[in-house]
């Protein structure tokens, strides 16, 4: 089984015009067309954090919104979110605290059936870089408490150095892919997105998607990776 999966912060659909505009994120959604999408910035983070993308431009489109949500009018969690292409089984959801200095979380999908079902886990790490290391930490001690499954980590980790700092974190059983520069869209210097996943699968290929609309549509360009599920 071979997946793309995706990681994009979409800066509460605000764009480097200015424009906070959801039909253009989803627009670029529809470019790289990923099985699984990790966002980040999803929500709005005043009030009742309500979601940025309205739901009736997601059921309009091929994915859904898992169920990670603790508030009523909320997409995600801390601004995480995943979207799941509607042909895929989606199971238990988990929406998880990470310690930090500032507001940070993460949320948790299980997707697939029986042999076939794996774990996506996805993130916004600290930007002062204080925590990120614990949480890091905290991700994986989820993931060694839960059931055993295949799994893939992803978001915008906030940091520079591709295998240092927080990255060290991850032992040998996990692939670290860094598809390349995502930030800032328009002329992007930093290699902040990433996708981590255990040793199940095998990576076929990755690339930032950089378009266009893309460049317009948020401060950081998406990144996504082709995985086959051994």
């Amino acid at each position: 089984m071979q997946l793309r999966f995706a990681s994009y912060n979409i800066h509460k659909a605000v764009g480097i015009d200015r424009r906070r505009d959801p039909e253009r994120i989803v627009a670029v959604l529809r470019e790289f067309d990923a099985d699984v999408i990790a966002l980040q910035e999803a929500d709005l983070r005043l009030g009742d954090r309500a979601a940025v993308l309205p739901r009736a431009l997601l059921d309009d489109s091929p994915w859904r919104a898992a169920p990670v949500s603790k508030r009523p009018r909320s997409m995600g969690w801390h601004g995480n979110a995943i979207l799941v292409r509607r042909t895929l089984a989606v199971g238990e959801c988990h929406a998880l605290d990470l310690p930090t200095l500032e507001p940070r979380g993460a949320v948790c999908v299980e997707i697939g059936e029986g042999e076939a079902r794996f774990r996506v886990i996805g993130t916004h790490l600290d930007l002062s870089g204080l925590r990120r290391r614990d949480q890091v930490r905290a991700l994986l001690s989820f993931v060694a408490s839960a059931p055993a499954m295949p799994t893939v980590i992803l978001g915008d980790f906030n940091q520079w150095g591709t295998s240092s700092g927080a990255m060290r974190e991850f032992g040998e059983e996990w692939a670290l892919v860094t598809p390349g520069a995502s930030y800032p869209s328009r002329r992007p210097i930093a290699r902040l997105d990433r996708i981590v996943h255990s040793g199940n699968w095998s990576l076929t290929g990755n690339h930032v998607h950089h378009s266009a609309l893309a460049t317009l549509a948020s401060d950081h360009l998406p990144v996504h990776a082709d995985l086959n599920l051994a």
